[in-house]
């Protein structure tokens, strides 16, 4: 499996990760555990997993869920907690944790002391902000986002206090590194120049939605990525499994994310489904399975430290698995770019 720098930590990271939102509602804990076997039997060494999860839908009695059934497996196979490099995130402002309290200094200890007791381990490898408390132009709301009302001396006050209380957590070995999600290009320099200034915990990540479908990492933020080694960690490359092929036609298959989630979070518009057409053409010209194509052009860009795949089932995962080592030509390459200028934002 092949491995990419986690920003600037020395730690390596095979270039797919193990995410792990459906655990404990679509995909029931002897199944999880199952999953989690066979993704370090296949060689993965990352695991990804939110304190708010699991999804679809979300919950607040389900809150640490899916980082329970992660601890019971970790607490079954103590040897192997080694083998792999634990994600794990935060909440912000909004979620059932806490009551919807934003992320400050004061919120981080009692956040990372949760999961520590979920997940059933000493230390956290990287620790994550879900989302900033300034907003984000995430989950489709790039379409109204407006941050003329920001305060930005505000902004910094808060990335100086959080990156100490983070730097406290690294001290005690509760956490060994720093990763933003959902963050925008200003906002990751940001938090880069303040721990730079400061001294603490340097951002190693952004977790941000990126597939054929959602493009919006390809300009700033990939500067951003270029310049500051901050590599991206990917999720929803097959766009909540768009890019798959299955809801093409008015298909709903039964258990799937659609089916508990009809408009896929923003995701199910009319101008989709063509775009998913051209790309499953692509597939069947070239003789590719779209789910491996999807996750192959996913894992080749330049920025990409990590790609996040999930599966519901575990032959849904053997399937992904059956081409982990999938290259795309660069003639391919370019054939994708073509059709994402035909196909340009469609959600």
């Amino acid at each position: 499996m092949k491995k990419n720098p986690l920003g600037r930590t020395g730690l390596m990271v095979t270039d797919l990760c193990l995410g792990t939102m459906t655990f404990g509602t679509q995909t029931e804990p002897p199944e999880a555990h199952a999953q989690i076997d066979l993704a370090l039997d296949r060689g993965i060494n990352f695991i990804d997993t939110a304190e708010m999860y699991p999804v679809n839908p979300v919950r607040k009695e389900t809150v640490g869920r899916t980082e329970e059934i992660i601890g019971d497996w970790i607490a079954a196979h103590p040897a192997r907690r080694g083998d792999f490099i634990l994600a794990t995130k935060h909440s912000g402002e909004g979620s059932h944790a806490r009551d919807g309290a934003p992320i400050s200094a004061q919120s981080i200890p009692q956040a990372v002391e949760g999961s520590l007791r979920r997940l059933k381990t000493d230390c956290i490898d990287l620790y994550q902000f879900h989302w900033p408390n300034r907003g984000s132009y995430m989950f489709r709301k790039n379409w109204h986002y407006d941050p003329s009302t920001q305060n930005r001396a505000d902004t910094i006050a808060h990335m100086e206090d959080a990156l100490g209380a983070l730097q406290q957590q690294i001290e005690k070995g509760n956490i060994r590194h720093f990763g933003l999600s959902n963050e925008s290009a200003w906002g990751t320099t940001m938090w880069c120049q303040t721990a730079d200034r400061t001294g603490g915990p340097r951002p190693a990540t952004i977790q941000n939605e990126y597939s054929l479908l959602c493009r919006l990492y390809d300009t700033d933020l990939a500067e951003v990525t270029a310049n500051e080694d901050v590599g991206l960690i990917c999720f929803s490359p097959l766009a909540a499994g768009l890019l798959s092929g299955k809801y093409q036609h008015g298909e709903v298959p039964a258990g799937s994310r659609m089916s508990l989630v009809p408009e896929l979070g923003g995701r199910k518009t009319e101008r989709v489904f063509p775009a998913v057409d051209a790309y499953l053409q692509v597939a069947q010209n070239h003789g590719l399975d779209p789910v491996h194509m999807a996750i192959a052009w996913a894992r080749q860009r330049p920025f990409m430290a990590s790609v996040i795949f999930g599966a519901t089932t575990l032959a849904q995962l053997e399937h992904i698995f059956e081409a982990s080592d999938l290259v795309l030509d660069d003639e391919l390459m370019t054939e994708l770019d073509g059709v994402h200028k035909q196909h340009p934002m469609p959600y």
